[in-house]
This record gives C-alpha cells, sequence and structure tokens, in this order.
C-alpha cells in the first residue's frame, strides 16, 4: 500500500529491495541527525559562538552545496524540480524561526514544540481537506494540544513565550513545506532547489540583524555542520530509507526525534529533564500515535462478508 508521509509530505511504500536491516540503519541514522539539529543549534547558541540570523544563512548555503554536490556526482539524470518560491519561503521561515528560537529554548522542549507543531498542521491541513476523524483521532488530537498547551503555560519550568511561539511558527512553516512537496518525483532535487531559493532569503536577514553579528569558527563549524550534515545529508539519508518503510511507520519513527534532542541536551548540554518536560512529552508524543494507529485503522481493506 502507498501513503504520504505525514512528515516530509512524500510519497512512500514499502520496496521489496529494502532489507530490513538496511531500511532500519537509513532510518535510525536519519532520526539522531534530525535531533542533532538541535543540539548543533542550541550548542551554538548558547556558548554565542553565532548570531541566530547567521546561523541560519550557512545552515542554508552549506545544505545547498552538499545537495547540489549529491545531484552532480550521483549516477543517472535528476528529474526537472520545478521552481516552487512558496517551498522556499516556508523553508527559509522554518530556519530562520528554528535558529532564532533556540536562543532562550533547551534542545528537547524545542524539538518537541517543532515536532507537535508539524504534526498538528498536518492534521489541520487533513480536516481543512475533508479528512474524516475518528474518536480515537480527536481524542489523539486534544491529547497533543493538551501537552502543548500545558508545556508553554505561565509557570517556574515554563519556556519563554517568545521563543516557544517562534518554535510553533518554525512547525508550521515546516509542515507547509512538507505539504508542498508532496508528488516530488526527485525529491533530492527538489530539496536542492529550495534550499538555493531560500539561502538569499536568510542572507537578507543576516543584512537586517547586521549589529548582532558574530561568528566565531566554532559557531561558522557548528552551522555548516547543521546544513551539510545533519540536514543536507539527512535528508538524503531519509530519502534513501523511504521506499523500505510504510507511510504508517515513517510518520511514527519520527516520534524518536524529540526524545533523543531531550537526553542528548542532557548528555551534551547538561539540560535538565523536567517533570512538566516529561508529562507533555508523554501527552504529545502519545496524542500523536494515537492519531497514526487511528488513520492505520481506517487504511485497513473492509473485507466482503
Amino acid at each position: 500500500m502507498r501513503g504520504r508521509h505525514p512528515g516530509l509530505g512524500l510519497a512512500t511504500g514499502a520496496d521489496p529491495r529494502m532489507t530490513p536491516l538496511r531500511t532500519a540503519a537509513l532510518t535510525g541514522v536519519a532520526m539522531l541527525a534530525f535531533a542533532a539539529n538541535s543540539l548543533l543549534c542550541r550548542l551554538a547558541l548558547e556558548q554565542a559562538a553565532i548570531d541566530a540570523a547567521s546561523f541560519g544563512t550557512l545552515r542554508l548555503l552549506s545544505g545547498s552545496l552538499v545537495l547540489g554536490a549529491i545531484l552532480r556526482l550521483r549516477s543517472g539524470p535528476a528529474r526537472a524540480a520545478r521552481a516552487d518560491w512558496i517551498a522556499a519561503v516556508m523553508l527559509w521561515a522554518y530556519v530562520a524561526c528554528f535558529s532564532f528560537a533556540y536562543l532562550r529554548l533547551a534542545a528537547g522542549t524545542g524539538a518537541l514544540i517543532l515536532f507537535g507543531a508539524v504534526q498538528l498542521t498536518m492534521f489541520a491541513v487533513g480536516l481543512w481537506a475533508g479528512e474524516r476523524f475518528t474518536a480515537m483521532a480527536w481524542a489523539g488530537l486534544a491529547l497533543a494540544l493538551g501537552g502543548l498547551v500545558y508545556l508553554v503555560s505561565p509557570g517556574i519550568a515554563a519556556p519563554a513565550a517568545s521563543s516557544a511561539a517562534l518554535m510553533a511558527t518554525a512547525g508550521i512553516a515546516w509542515g507547509i513545506y512538507s505539504l508542498r512537496g508532496r508528488g516530488a518525483g526527485d525529491p533530492v532535487a527538489a530539496s536542492a532547489g529550495n534550499f538555493l531559493r531560500a539561502a538569499p532569503l536568510a542572507l537578507a536577514l543576516s543584512v537586517c540583524f547586521a549589529s548582532t553579528l558574530q561568528a566565531s569558527s566554532a559557531g561558522i563549524a557548528l552551522a555548516i555542520a547543521s546544513g551539510a550534515v545533519t540536514s543536507g545529508l539527512g535528508y538524503v539519508v531519509w530519502y534513501a530509507a523511504l521506499p523500505g518503510l510504510s507511510a504508517l511507520r515513517a510518520a511514527t519513527v519520527q516520534l524518536s526525534v524529540p526524545p533523543l534532542a531531550a537526553f542528548g541536551g542532557v548528555l551534551l548540554l547538561s539540560e535538565a529533564l523536567s517533570p512538566r518536560l516529561l508529562l507533555s512529552s508523554a501527552a504529545i508524543l502519545g496524542g500523536v500515535a494515537l492519531v497514526l494507529f487511528s488513520r492505520s485503522i481506517d487504511a485497513q481493506p473492509v473485507q466482503a462478508e
């Protein structure tokens, strides 16, 4: 059965040529790369090694260079990807809001807000398009929304409201960007084009924030690693894994990204795992899992009596 991957908006379907071990390895590497984006950004900004605008600009520029190089080096002709400026603007908005949000967010909290906003955007678009939700799906949505509200509600352990809003905006932008990419014949070529078109927008933002410009060698290295390795190469690895995953499995494995980012923050950045973060994580991820599970039930073929 073929379906749409709700996280990246790409067509997915099981490929018999993909062995379970290869699929698992590629998927694991991709999830680690996505979680590492939060850690790299937070590490660079926490140490004031680079300003947020420059981090985003270097991330897009280096990602564009790596994806372009991969297109040139790989065998076989690349399918022409149409220029999609809306997608490019959404990609830029995601990267910019992501970078500025991490000025005051912990890695795990930011990843959780981002992930929740992306998935809720997908569900909202599905609802607007006429998709029917079961009672289980509505319960999952209510649980996920409740978890997000609890996470950002006022209190000692609450994240900064402005940063949480920026990360939620980043998630909405990434959700729209993903939906724009549905049916891309060559996702690597489409991503390369979008990164290239988003880079000038990021440069313009850096000019606007020129007064805050700072970039040490460590900060530049972290930004390039985020763009070239955990974004550019990370997406390529993920696209390679998708043929071995059903749409449901492709969506479900993304549940691992916020916990990976949270525990990475604890181990590498000495961040605390607060009871608020743990409870809201359980609510958000559990709610999303309920919605995904309800969709898998709906997708089951009905046997003729």
